[in-house]
Parts: C-alpha cells; structure tokens; sequence
C-alpha cells in the first residue's frame, strides 16, 4: 500500500506511534525497530551504550527506569497488567490537553483513560455516581484558613458542597460534573494546592504527626520533612512511575500517631542516648526506617536496622522508591506493592539495592541502641488540650465519619483565622485540629463549633468512627459505610457512656481504605445472601491496633446483614464496659479474651448507660 493511500492526519498518527514506539525501546537500550524520524523529524538511534534523539542522550530522561521495568517484564515472556499497558501507551502526566477538551465537551473518560485520568487527582466514580472524585494533596495534613475557605467556595461552585477528610490527612472533592473537572484543577493550583500523583500509581499524600511543632512530647517537628517529600515527587518524574500507589509517614514520637507503620515507608522518630552514644554514633534524634507496611494485606511496617539523621531521610525515601519502580510486580496489581518485594527478595537485599542506588552505605544500628518513644494519647485528636509553655489551646473536632460541608469549612476558617493563626490541621482520624487559640476565647470557640454543628467532645462514639466512602459514592464497596457509621454511633450512644475511646473502622471492600484491620471494632462491606437476595452487611474484626499495640483485627464471624452486626457490635462493647479491668482498653481487653470468649460475649445483653 502507497503512503498516498493513507490521509495526512492518519500519517501523522503512525509516525507518532512508531516514534514512540522508537523512544520506548531506545530508552530501555534495545534496538529500534522503525528506524524513522518523528513527526517533526527529529532521529532516534542507539549506539555506543547510549540512546539518542537528535543526539541528544535519552537515557537521561527519569520514565528510563519505568520503561525498562516494563521492557524487561516482557522480555521475561511476562505479560503487563492492562494498567501497564495504559501507560506504555499514553503518559499520564501529559494528559492535561486532552482533559481539558474533555471537560468543555462534558464528557467523562472511558476505558482505561478513567485509570490514567487518576494520576491528575480525578477518579471517575461510575457507577457508583455519574461524577468525579477529587483528591488533594496536603503533605503534613495542614492548610491555612485562606486556602480552606477557597476549597469550600469550590466545593459549591463544581463539586458537591461538602469536603471529605481522608485516613491520609487529607480532603477529597465529590459529585463533580463532567464539565467541572478542570476548573477544579485550576481551582485547586490557584489555591496552591497540586493534586498531582495524588491517585493511580503514584504516591499518595505524605503524612506527618498532626501536632508537629506544638507537642511537649515529640522529638521532632515532621511536618517540614512531609513537605520536602512533597516537593521532592512533584520535581522527580521518576516518582511517578511506580508498579502500584505508594505512602509514606514521618512520626516524630508524640501524642497522635501518623500510623506510620501502615505505610510503605515508615520515617519513626527515636532517641540515641549519651550511655548509648558512640563516636560513630552521637547522641540525638533520628528516624528508624520501616518498610512494608500494607494492612490492607495484614501487614505492618518492619524495622530494616537502618537508622537515619533527618537530613537522610527524603533521599533514601527516593531511593526506596526507585528500586521499587525497577523491581514491583508489572503483571499482577494483587502482588504490586512494595510488601510483595520483600517477601521475595528480604530486607537486606533490598536494602542494598537502596545503596547500590544511593552510592553509599547506610547506618545500620542494633535496636538495643535506641529508644522508641510511646506518647500516643488517643484522646489528643479530639477535644481541648493546651499547648505547651503558652497560654494557647488547640481544639480537635468531631467530624462525623470525616465529613463537613462547605459552610462548615468556611466557619472553621473563621475560627483559625479569628482566635488562632489562621492554621488548620487534618489528622489521619478523619478530623481536623485548630491550634493556637487563646484561653479566653475557648467559650466563644466552643459556642461556633456547636452552632456549626460539631462537635468537641472526646469522649463520642463519633470520635473514634472512621469510615470511607461506601457504596455511596464508590464502585468497588459492597455497603454504604459512612450511612451505617453513623447508625452504629447512634445505637452506641443510646446505650452507653464512654470513658475510653474506641475506633470503629467501617471498609466498604477489600481495599480497606478505612483500615478496619487496624480498628478496635473493624468492618469490611460485604454482600450477604438473604433468602432469594443479596443484601448489604458486613465482616465483623475486633481487636485491632497500631504502634506499641499492634494487631490485626480478628475476623470472629461468617458477614452478616448490616443490622445484625450493629447488634453484635452493641454487645461486645457492652461486655467490654461490663467486665473489663480497671484502666483497659478495648484493644487490651479483646487480646485478653479468646475468640471463642468474643463470640460468647456477643451473645449476651448489657446496658451501661
């Protein structure tokens, strides 16, 4: 067939295509198949070791390590996931004309543009909902009163009118129409806030311990280093070039855990004391590294034996991240995450792959030669509690299964920016912290919040519930979460009077978005079959923790419909107010009791109101 046989445009295409096809395999050092230019005529060729465009050298471009990931699957005889594929296709990160074409036309992506569409923050929700979802990014969790009041007054203009606050210390954007999309992305970066690489496979908000800078008990303000991981993906292509998503913490010892041993990379704060110092090692505070972390597969983060000066800790963190490009899993999305290296290879060796990436030798430290710091109080999220040294408070709100509207997002700013200094923090507990508010003005704070209609008090059922989007608004739960939360809350409340907290995590699926494995009481959506029908319901866990009190919740009972397991939960946390011991927690009381004492304990009735 002669060229004349093909239109203009239709050349311009498959020019394109074999450029990029050219560009892929020079990259990965292999031999170019077409041997033509591209569309503009630029040349690709390989030689002496080095690929070249226009004599320019392309192995210097960061995607190199992803598409010779990619290449070196399939020279294997592997085949790539179709995510993988997608990608080899159509970079997401060059999507920006194409979704804004798409958004003046009203139309939402379809085949796999919904997935690569996620790497801009937008998640197509059917069927679920005919929108979008938008997630942020906000390293630390923290924003000013200026950028929330912003987020709400964008929240009535294109999305839903009411804001989200994530297990990440984040905020997400639901209810978007088609034709929205980017003026919630432009929206957003006017506001400074980028949600690039904040969904697909990236990595997602990094967080940090939500009281950095204003806790008597941490070693180490972590805030400043979750933003400099921040900048540090924005400005490195090759961080976007991940087999899976990815989360990263950092925790500096204090009051509220940033639950950084349910990340991939877990940055700890801990202490080397002058009995414990030596000359290669001086006194002070590092961060021990962990690894690992996916309680969505029940698995926590592990200690590597590698302890790192703060200055250390974004470098290796890009290490970490490269060697997980080279080496995740580009054929099953089950097996992608970084856990999955682990397990096969061991710490130690990837760990030397991180050094080999690095040039260096990493300090690696025998655990008797450090001190893990255990401050958390799970009642610091919530509630009032004074600032050290000062005569300022920071108030905690109960945000009912994360969720405000846009009025009471505005009404918060009002507070932070009137009677604090205009921060707000998120916390991965699905509220959010005002700091700095004067002792006299503690009234007048509490009597906005409730005429906003939240909530202060530390000791709700609502302070500890936990929930994530459900049926409602997600395609892959098999419940509505955040509806069924709330009716737990209800129940528990009309019966009983806490003076401990107890987390209540409620997952629609089994992507555990809601970390039920980690709750006190966890629950996992499920289909449950009713007669002839399939109703919603739920897998009930008990016993869950994190950090000091680390467990993965234990699964007691077949799922059941939504309002048998409400009774159940209403049981056992009766029994747990009954006969518990003095001081016990619920996490102490459930490791105490045997399974098959839980599954008695539901079976009995209590009222402790």
């Amino acid at each position: 067939m002669s060229d004349d046989a093909f239109t203009e445009e239709q050349k311009q295409f498959l020019s394109g295509f074999t450029f990029g096809s050219d560009v892929a395999r020079a990259v990965s050092g292999l031999p170019v198949i077409s041997g033509s230019a591209s569309p503009g005529g630029s040349q690709v060729s390989v030689g002496g070791g080095a690929a070249t465009v226009d004599g320019k050298v392309l192995t210097a471009v960061p995607e190199r390590i992803a598409l010779i990931a990619q290449q070196e699957t399939t020279d294997a005889g592997k085949k790539l996931c179709k995510e993988e594929l997608a990608k080899q296709d159509k970079n997401p990160l060059d999507m920006w004309d194409e979704m804004q074409a798409r958004s003046d036309a009203g139309e939402f992506p379809k085949g796999t543009d919904v997935f690569l569409t996620k790497f801009h923050g937008l998640f197509y929700v059917a069927p679920a909902q005919d929108s979008y979802m938008c997630r942020m990014r906000l390293p630390g969790g923290i924003l000013h009163a200026w950028q929330m009041r912003g987020i709400a007054d964008l929240a009535d203009a294109s999305a839903g009118g009411f804001i989200d606050v994530t297990t990440r210390a984040n905020l997400q954007y639901r209810e978007i129409p088609a034709d929205q999309a980017m003026n919630i992305l432009y929206g957003l970066r006017e506001l400074d806030v980028i949600p690039l690489g904040s969904g697909g496979d990236n990595i997602r908000n990094c967080t940090a311990s939500a009281l950095s800078g204003i806790d008597e008990l941490e070693l180490i303000q972590t805030i400043p280093l979750a933003k400099r991981m921040h900048h540090h993906i924005l400005n490195h292509r090759e961080m976007y070039g991940l087999p899976r998503k990815f989360n990263i913490a950092f925790d500096g010892g204090g009051k509220i855990s940033a639950l950084d041993d349910t990340n991939d990379i877990g940055f700890h704060a801990v202490s080397v004391t002058d009995e414990q110092a030596s000359d290669d090692l001086p006194a002070g505070v590092y961060f021990q590294l962990t690894l690992g972390g996916i309680t969505g597969h029940k698995d926590f983060a592990r200690p590597t034996g590698v302890l790192l000066k703060p200055g250390e800790c974004v470098a290796v963190a890009g290490s970490i991240v490269r060697v997980f490009v080279k080496s995740g899993d580009r054929t099953d999305r089950k097996k992608a995450r970084l856990k999955y290296v682990l397990d096969d290879w061991g710490f130690d060796r990837f760990v030397e792959a991180v050094e080999e990436d690095m040039g260096k030798k990493l300090r690696r430290v025998p655990a008797d030669r450090i001190v893990i710091p255990d401050h958390e109080d799970r009642m610091a999220h919530v509630g009032w509690h004074q600032q050290p040294l000062t005569d300022r408070n920071y108030v905690g709100l109960v945000l009912p299964v994360g969720r405000m509207t846009s009025d009471q997002a505005r009404a918060v700013s009002d507070i932070a920016e009137s009677y604090g200094n205009g921060e707000i923090r998120l916390t991965v507990w699905q509220n959010l912290i005002i700091p700095n508010i004067r002792n006299e003005d503690i009234g007048t704070v509490r009597a906005a919040i409730s005429e906003m209609g939240l909530d202060d008090d530390g000791s709700s059922f609502r302070a500890g519930l936990i929930a994530c989007t459900g049926s409602a608004g997600c395609k892959f739960a098999a419940s509505n979460t955040k509806r069924d939360a709330m009716a737990i809350a209800a129940a528990l409340e009309s019966q009983f009077t806490l003076d401990q907290p107890i987390n209540i995590h409620v997952t629609g699926c089994h992507n555990s978005c809601a970390q039920h494995y980690i709750g006190d009481i966890g629950l996992k959506g499920f289909q449950v079959e009713v007669g002839d029908d399939m109703v919603e319901g739920y897998e009930l866990h008990l016993g869950g923790g994190w950090g000091s009190s680390q467990a993965i919740g234990r699964a007691l009972f077949d799922p059941m419909p939504t309002e048998q397991v409400i009774a159940k939960i209403v049981a056992v946390v009766g029994g747990y107010l009954e006969e518990r011991k003095e001081g016990e927690s619920f996490t102490q009381f459930t490791q105490r009791y045997s399974d098959e004492e839980l599954i008695a304990l539901s079976a009995k009735e209590f009222s402790h109101a």
